[in-house]
């Protein structure tokens, strides 16, 4: 149980800090006193629900591009009913079924929300990072509610962070205020704050600080691996979730490689594209109109390569075994690109034309690209190799790789049908898989496409939701009359989430050796980026080399 003194009913015993509390807070709720500050939040069946808990101070003024500040602790009850705002964003376009309303934003948005079950005490704790391309998403998405993680055992955390512009901007100058001598990676520091503020907190909540898991999915999941491979963030957690990440290759914040400017060199063309002569200039720039900005100049948000934060590419320090040596379950869609079309070069009309530029782009792999995706079938091909370039590679290789240097790994695809996606041609799209995790089938964003109401559907989030936990408790992903979900190990063992959960091996045969062999070639020529540059958008393959 929470100690009684840190779950005070709203009596006599709280009279001297409500006196300085909003209105709102009149009515009774779950009080926490955290060595952050006390918060009233709600409860919502078996489960507590604190919203907006600050876990750093505003990074507005010239704070922003800063490094997150901790914040003091408050005074008197905060009200935990409401999320706060997310981070400065563009608006969704039109049609998209990601499309959600973000709702009020705002650069003081470092914050984060806590589901607990009633009575918690010492339970293991998730971290959820949001997605978004490091340039969209907020932790306030109803498709993240915690609630039914809550009630399977764990204290869940989402989390606001810092996006585009404002959590990724290298710059110079910036560089040149930091004690450090680097810029950028704002948004990712603001991920590892947050992960501090856990482990100076989270106890008060019912959590084991001891035992945290991070977690995210898509730009989460590619957070995931930089905290896996960033040295301030390590001892902050103890196991890893990383649902369709991408091991990309990643700006170096001063010299251009691997056919990348600099991050520095993006922060002043970007300025210079703003008509901003200065930093001083750009942090006096109105939020939304310097988030258009960023946009409209194609600004790109990623990691900074910076020796310090990011000390090399996420492949160099995975081979390394630098990265945090924790036990991993990471997976991706069998549909990743039916909804990220943007991503995939546009289908010729002719299948010779696909062939012969292939024959052209891969030179002697060619033969090897055309087996793993034939022009029979041109729409599946493009898009079976840019999953697989981006999402099946990394997760097999996070699988291999944390495997290779003694850590037991859980490997995973989703390629569950449902009718309505299946009809608009989104068979297991990207993000798929998180109503399921989360057991939120009834509340994805308006366009998404909606599961049945149907027991199989319940059936099949309930072994999620019991496989994830399970992992966070434990480090062994297992669920109740489901089957025990294999380490991936030397015979390279997965979960397929199809109708029901079923075991496999050696998923997708060839598709992991042959874009092994295209990265460590691009690796070793140093101006080639590995990411969206697949198939029909592939520059000439360089040659093979030596270690490869």
């Amino acid at each position: 149980m929470i100690p009684f003194h840190r779950l005070m009913p709203l009596t006599a015993a709280a009279a001297v800090l409500l006196a300085v509390a909003t209105p709102a807070l009149a009515q009774s709720g779950p009080v926490v006193d955290a060595p952050a500050g006390a918060a009233m939040g709600r409860t919502e069946g078996d489960v507590q629900v604190f919203k907006g808990l600050p876990y750093a101070a505003p990074p507005i003024g010239a704070a922003r591009w800063a490094p997150p500040r901790p914040a003091p602790r408050w005074s008197g009850v905060k009200d935990a009913n409401r999320f706060g705002p997310a981070c400065f964003q563009p608006r969704s376009g039109p049609g998209s079924i990601y499309a959600d309303d973000p709702g009020p934003m705002s650069e003081d948005c470092l914050s984060l929300n806590i589901w607990a079950p009633s009575g918690a005490h010492n339970l293991p704790v998730l971290v959820w990072i949001h997605g978004g391309a490091l340039t969209a998403g907020s932790s306030n998405e109803s498709i993240y509610d915690g609630g039914k993680l809550a009630k399977a055992g764990l204290v869940v955390v989402s989390i606001n962070y810092r996006l585009g512009v404002f959590g990724y901007l290298a710059h110079p100058v910036l560089s040149a205020e930091s004690p450090l001598g680097v810029s950028g990676n704002y948004g990712l520091l603001d991920q590892i704050e947050a992960l501090r503020w856990v482990q100076r907190n989270i106890a008060a909540f019912g959590g084991d600080a001891s035992n945290v898991t991070v977690a995210g999915q898509s730009a989460g999941g590619l957070s995931v691996l930089y905290l896996m491979a960033s040295p301030p963030a390590r001892g902050l957690f103890a196991k890893a979730i990383a649902e369709s990440a991408y091991m990309i290759s990643t700006p170096e914040l001063k010299e251009r490689r691997f056919g990348q400017d600099s991050a520095e060199a993006s922060g002043l063309a970007l300025a210079a594209k703003l008509h901003a002569p200065n930093v001083a200039a750009l942090r006096a720039m109105d939020p939304a109109k310097l988030t258009q900005g960023a946009i409209a100049a194609r600004f790109a948000p990623f990691g900074t390569i910076d020796g310090q934060i990011l000390p090399r590419q996420l492949v160099e320090t995975f081979d390394r075994g630098e990265q945090a040596r924790v036990p991993v379950l990471a997976g991706f869609n069998s549909g990743e690109i039916s909804a990220l079309r943007v991503l995939a070069p546009p289908i010729p009309t002719l299948a010779s034309t696909y062939e012969k530029t292939i024959r052209q782009q891969y030179g002697d792999l060619a033969d090897a690209y055309l087996r793993l995706y034939p022009s029979a079938n041109m729409e599946a091909s493009i898009q079976a190799a840019t999953r697989d370039a981006l999402y099946g590679w990394t997760a097999e290789r996070l699988a291999r790789k944390q495997t290779q240097w003694g850590q037991p790994a859980y490997l995973y695809i989703f390629d569950h049908a449902i009718p309505a996606a299946d009809e608009a041609g989104l068979h297991g799209f990207h993000a798929a898989e998180l109503p399921y995790v989360f057991g939120t089938l009834s509340r994805t964003p308006p366009l998404w496409p909606k599961s049945p109401p149907t027991a199989a559907e319940a059936t099949l989030s309930k072994a999620m939701i019991g496989y994830w936990s399970s992992f966070a408790r434990t480090g062994a992903p297992r669920a109740a009359g489901e089957p025990d979900w294999p380490a991936f190990g030397p015979a390279g063992l997965f979960l397929a989430f199809q109708d029901t959960p079923r075991v496999g091996a050696d998923l997708m045969p060839g598709m992991y050796a042959f874009n092994e062999e295209v990265v460590c070639r691009r690796r070793a020529s140093g101006d080639q980026a590995w990411y969206w540059n697949v198939g029909l958008y592939s520059p000439p393959l360089p040659p093979k080399a030596a270690g490869c």
